[in-house]
């Protein structure tokens, strides 16, 4: 219920909607360019991820490769690091106040994401603790 909570309050007052926008935007972008559709479904991962990040995680893909990993060398120097930096930034900013630290955290959670969104996924948490622990 508490995730619920801060998710709907994310929407409202947080930047979820702004976000979520702003990913959505540039995944069409992407799209259009055909050549970086694999960055448009990043973007649209990205997008889900920003709206609803309360009880949801990234997680790496088993199957990613090589191919993933020189993408996310491209995302990195054209848009990695400057939605990680306004996701840090962001972040501080929120966690300045009481009020703002589950927010602020949230910003802090998507900065891998934005950082290096390619060979991962987005689960919910309960999934994680579902998985059986490797020996």
């Amino acid at each position: 219920m508490l995730r619920l909570i801060l998710n709907v309050l994310w929407l409202v007052f947080g930047s979820g909607i702004v976000l979520a926008i702003g990913y959505g935007i540039a995944a069409l972008i992407c799209f259009v360019l055909v050549v970086t559709i694999p960055f448009g479904v990043a973007s649209l991962r990205l997008a889900s991820f920003s709206l609803w990040p309360f009880g949801r995680t990234l997680v790496a893909k088993p199957g990613a490769g090589l191919a993933s990993g020189v993408a996310n060398v491209l995302w990195l120097v054209l848009a990695g690091w400057w939605l990680a930096l306004m996701h840090l930034v962001a972040g501080v900013a929120l966690c300045l106040t009481i009020i703002g630290i589950p927010f602020g955290v949230a910003n802090f959670k998507l900065v891998p994401a934005a950082f290096w969104p390619l060979g991962r996924r987005v689960v919910p948490v309960e999934d994680l603790r579902a998985e059986p622990a490797a020996a």
